[in-house]
């Protein structure tokens, strides 16, 4: 079996629903190798037929048939990229079909509906949450009485990506506060954080992990000493306990896994649907 295979990503929007449901299946198939290709704003019969060519020259120069992922929503362009020499999953067939049996009733197959500003609410919901993420990222802002949520946890160990990731996915005003040495000797909450007690989330991170990510960051540095990172890591974790913080090892976590944990663990409103 080859271990390689092409996979198209193809959407007659951005592409970003039919990438993120392709990878999250494609996980599954440990020790293969993909080549991924996107196709987006698929909105014409031209476009459809060049498709068509992109996956058959594929076929033909790899022998073997690419795995094409599809949101296409109008009929006609699926129908013409259906007769490409790939293994054809349509996402939309596979989910609507049943839904308009089930609902009775037909859907619009109107092209963008999961995407662009039409529910401007959302739109601005997600900008304003984004803003306080970044306006209260890494320590900074002084006030975290619009916080949904505020992350603590030393240096790297995740907490800017998540925050974002949760303004942008589900409109989660997040916050971060990095603990420093001088928080961490004292053993102390630091007093910035104390009026948001319960809004507290913390990160932690195994040693071995965050030398490798600090090392490169900032290589043969105090930083990213083992004594260092092995003391913070330790101390945040203590100090976690002692106040009774809920926390989850990043380790081996990506961000959404992240994100979800946090949103399920403190029952925080998720404003927005991704």
């Amino acid at each position: 079996m080859n271990a390689k295979r092409t996979v198209f990503f193809v959407s007659d929007q951005t592409g970003v629903t039919a990438e993120t449901m392709g990878h999250s299946l494609l996980t599954q198939f440990e020790g293969l190798e993909f080549r991924a290709v996107t196709l987006p704003f698929v909105s014409s019969l031209d476009k459809a037929r060049e498709v068509v060519r992109k996956i058959d020259a594929a076929a033909l120069s790899e022998a073997v048939r690419p795995i094409v992922f599809s949101t296409l929503v109008q009929d006609e362009l699926r129908d013409i990229v259906m007769r490409a020499n790939g293994l054809f999953l349509d996402f939309f067939a596979a989910f609507v079909g049943p839904l308009e049996r089930e609902l009775d009733t037909r859907s619009t197959h109107r092209a963008g509906r999961a995407h662009g500003m039409a529910d401007l609410a959302a739109y601005a919901t997600r900008i304003d949450a984004t803003n306080f993420s970044l306006a209260h990222d890494d320590g900074a802002g002084a006030d975290y009485t619009r916080a949904d949520v505020v992350l603590i946890g030393v240096s790297r160990s995740g907490k800017t990506p998540t925050c974002l990731y949760m303004a942008l996915q589900y409109g989660v005003f997040a916050a971060n506060y990095p603990l420093t040495d001088e928080d961490l000797e004292g053993g102390e909450l630091p007093a910035r954080l104390t009026p948001a007690r319960t809004k507290l989330y913390g990160l932690t991170i195994r040693p071995e992990r965050l030398r490798q990510i600090r090392n490169e960051r900032r290589p043969a540095s105090r930083y990213a000493s083992a004594q260092q990172v092995q003391y913070e890591v330790r101390a945040a974790e203590a100090l976690f306990q002692r106040f009774a913080i809920p926390h989850i090892d990043t380790t081996e976590c990506s961000i959404e896994e992240i994100a979800s944990r946090i949103i399920n663990d403190t029952g925080i409103e998720r404003r927005l649907r991704p």
